[in-house]
């Protein structure tokens, strides 16, 4: 009999340390040449927000790791499913980054985080094989591809897929761009269902990675102030590059993925895409309804939680699913045979989406 993949609970972690965009105002910011940027701290801090959207982010406590935050999201997502985590036959935690203890830069990624996870959930079934996906932001929803593959290939049943990430703990302080990044975590159990018309699973998926001259669009380089050590990295991101190629190839892909599930662009409730920058997700939205010949949006299409969250990498769609799941917005909701589309784009450079009905 044909298999289904359904999402049967999610949970997310939001981390407690609210960091706004007043408390970078004093901030020293350099450019990518090393040469102090003279702009006042406020004026900064102003046109930032203008093009992110980003009011405020949220940071991990000091004691807070990435897998102690997946722990967490992958908690309250096996009790929103009510499923026993022994029968789990996968577990995997996309992150990019590991654990990075608070006040140093050195990741720590052995043993892998989802052992960390699987550990800490006192599993004990060996067949519940744990592992890491690193995948640039889109690391999650690459996960739920994963689960979606070896479901319907009669080798798994059940799946939890977490995407983790401590941003706060490698970004450059005197680079603008680190005001972007925030911490979270966000997880999903997905189970194999009969195959039934209209019934609820994944519709279809596209996953695309171009890795020539955009390969590294994102990366890790030196801090920005002259005098830091230049041994030490942190992320760097060529924006303009980013945007312009998000631009261009993710709207291709979130077409290719609807078209290959056959739903018209009109049969879409919800679009989750991946929360990197509120221009560049309303641009990447307009695109894609412009390739149907749609210059309207339909209202509310698109939830974002961008502006008090930041951009949390692997962790932005799954713990926006779950709060727009979860009905913590008036102007959002879902039901049953409600059509979503998911995608995300990320260093590699990534990109994927999935079509699914609730």
């Amino acid at each position: 009999m044909p298999l289904q993949t359904v999402i049967t609970g999610t949970g997310c972690f939001i981390p407690p340390v609210i960091k706004a965009n007043d408390d970078f105002v004093q901030q020293a910011f350099y450019g990518e040449e090393g040469s102090p940027i003279e702009a006042p701290g406020q004026e900064i801090v102003l046109k930032f927000q203008d093009i992110t959207g980003i009011e405020e982010r949220r940071y991990a406590g000091e004691q807070m790791t990435s897998s102690d935050m997946a722990i967490e999201a992958a908690k309250r997502a096996i009790a929103d499913s009510g499923i026993d985590p022994e029968t789990l036959d996968q577990l995997i935690v996309a992150h990019n980054f590991g654990n990075v203890i608070s006040h140093t830069v050195q990741s720590d990624a052995v043993p892998s985080l989802a052992s960390r996870v699987k550990h800490a959930l006192a599993i004990r079934n060996p067949n519940c094989v744990a592992y890491d996906i690193l995948f640039g932001c889109p690391g999650w929803l690459q996960g739920v591809i994963q689960s979606d593959a070896f479901i319907k290939a009669g080798v798994a049943k059940k799946t939890l897929v977490i995407g983790t990430e401590t941003l706060s703990r490698v970004i450059d302080a005197y680079d603008r761009d680190s005001m972007i990044f925030s911490d979270g975590a966000g997880a999903a159990v997905l189970e194999a269902r009969p195959s039934e018309p209209n019934g609820p699973g994944i519709m279809a998926c596209s996953v695309q990675s171009h890795c020539t001259e955009e390969a590294y669009y994102i990366s890790f380089g030196k801090s920005n102030r002259p005098e830091a050590d230049p041994k030490v990295r942190y992320i760097k991101m060529k924006g303009r590059k980013v945007y312009e190629y998000a631009m261009q190839q993710v709207p291709a892909a979130m077409k290719d993925c609807l078209d290959k599930a056959g739903v018209p662009i009109e049969s879409v409730k919800k679009v989750f895409l991946h929360q990197a920058n509120e221009k560049m997700d309303e641009g990447i939205i307009k695109r894609l309804y412009k390739l149907y010949g749609k210059k309207e949006l339909p209202e509310h299409v698109m939830p974002m939680n961008i502006h008090k969250l930041g951009n949390s990498s692997v962790a932005t769609i799954p713990t926006l699913f779950d709060m727009v799941k979860k009905g913590h917005w008036d102007v959002h909701d879902l039901k049953a045979g409600d059509i979503v589309l998911f995608a995300s784009v990320g260093a590699g450079m990534n990109i994927n989406a999935v079509c699914y009905r609730m």
